[in-house]
């Protein structure tokens, strides 16, 4: 069954349309944090945090239910219920974040984030990691470096890439070597005459591994970017919606207030709905200085399930769970670690946590093709995870926010056996 519908993507999606595992899994049906197969096989699922509040969460499927049946239009018409997410959306944030765009995708939210940053400083570069992702637009494809495009639209130009963060092989206690090389890139963009507009970063650094920080670590680099007059832009996607545990908004667990943050994934449980939310002065530059309409963005059902997510996450204190389960799980790590050498570092953010794998600890080098091996194998017993981080070494475990410690147990025990049975090659 499985080649058949990978014949059928390949013919109907076109060739390199990538799948999870060696094995792709063909998933049927979701509740809470399982998944079920079209053999009817159980997964714990230890990696979507698109279903933030969990699959098929009732609360947020009512509300889709009954916006649907009752009216579904674009923005150009009034509608309360845009409204009142804004206003409850942007009650979350500290001033001067009081105004919002709503998008479909974190692509579409970091992609005016980057125009946001031009109408405000009038020039066009932009400073981020050499190991992040924000999304696959034309200009914010460009801020990734580990899928460079073979073609583009020239706009390579006007970015400039750092060194991310290693909290593990690079020390950096304090963020200070970090904003040493943001400040080299920034004076590299004002002396090729293409200026600088904007840092952009995920608060956590999800992508790179998510490294130790202290709080207020992204401050040295948040202040290098605002005395150039570029804006500090942060991509909460993966991070935020209480998945810091500590914070609502992983920013804020780094001591800095953004002049944008841009929104994502989890914002509608799996309804395509997306935004940024921004200073008023920033919005209104950004509406005169560009003719922006998006037909699908803010609509109806899409404030519904958003509006629902935010309900979900406060009458279940799901940010209080994630602070609780994300310390439990860097527990449950530390022991496997004192047990399987191959384990050089653990690393936890709230409700997202992993371990990065290397050959051995004193050379520290990357066992990227273990980790893979470890992913498939958790897979072919019922656990579904990734892996990340510059080298592709380290887990990414980042559960659906109900996970609870009878989940954290069987995931924990389910990764001892499979590092137990993992021989340790190159």
């Amino acid at each position: 069954m499985n080649a058949d519908l990978l014949t059928r993507r390949q013919s109907l999606l076109g060739p390199n349309v990538s799948t999870f595992y060696d094995e792709p899994v063909h998933i049927t049906r979701g509740e809470g944090v399982w998944m079920w197969d079209a053999q009817g096989r159980k997964y714990l699922d230890c990696y979507n945090n698109v279903p933030h509040v969990g699959h098929c969460n009732p609360r947020v499927v009512e509300a889709i239910t009954r916006q649907a049946q009752t009216l579904n239009v674009h923005t150009r018409y009034l509608h309360e219920g845009i409204l009142d997410y804004t206003e409850a959306l942007t009650g979350t944030f500290a001033e001067p974040l009081s105004t919002a765009i709503l998008t479909c995708s974190g692509s579409e939210a970091n992609d005016i984030a980057l125009r946001m940053a031009e109408a405000m400083t009038g020039k066009r570069g932009i400073v981020a990691t050499d190991a992040t992702y924000h999304g696959n637009t034309a200009l914010v494809s460009q801020l990734s470096r580990s899928n460079i495009p073979e073609v583009g639209f020239g706009l390579d130009q006007y970015f400039r890439h750092v060194e991310a963060p290693d909290s593990y092989r690079i020390p950096d206690p304090d963020g200070r070597r970090f904003a040493e090389h943001v400040k080299a890139a920034i004076d590299d963009l004002e002396a090729s005459g293409v200026g600088f507009a904007a840092l952009i970063v995920c608060p956590l650094f999800l992508n790179e591994g998510f490294p130790d920080q202290g709080e207020g670590w992204l401050r040295p680099a948040a202040e290098a970017a605002r005395r150039a007059g570029g804006l500090l832009i942060c991509d909460e996607v993966q991070s935020g919606f209480g998945r810091s545990g500590s914070h609502f908004w992983a920013h804020a667990r780094q001591g800095v207030t953004p002049d944008i943050v841009c929104l994502g994934k989890p914002m509608g449980n799996g309804h395509p709905v997306a935004g940024l939310v921004t200073t008023a002065e920033i919005m209104a530059r950004f509406r005169h200085a560009f003719r922006y309409f998006n037909t699908f963005g803010g609509n109806p059902v899409s404030c519904a399930a958003a509006m629902a997510v935010l309900e979900e996450l406060e009458a279940e204190d799901l940010q209080a769970n994630a602070l609780r389960i994300g310390r439990l799980a860097a527990e449950r790590l530390k022991a496997l670690a004192e047990k399987h050498v191959v384990i050089g570092d653990v690393r936890q953010s709230g409700m997202v946590f992993g371990a990065e794998f290397v050959l051995d600890r004193e050379s520290k080098a990357p066992a990227s093709a273990y980790a893979d091996r470890v992913v498939n194998a958790m897979r072919q017993r019922g656990v579904l995870l990734s892996k990340l981080g510059r080298h592709k070494n380290t887990l990414k475990i980042r559960p659906p926010m109900p996970f609870g410690e009878a989940h954290l147990d069987l995931l924990m025990d389910t990764l001892d056996a499979v590092l137990t049975d993992t021989p340790v090659t190159p």
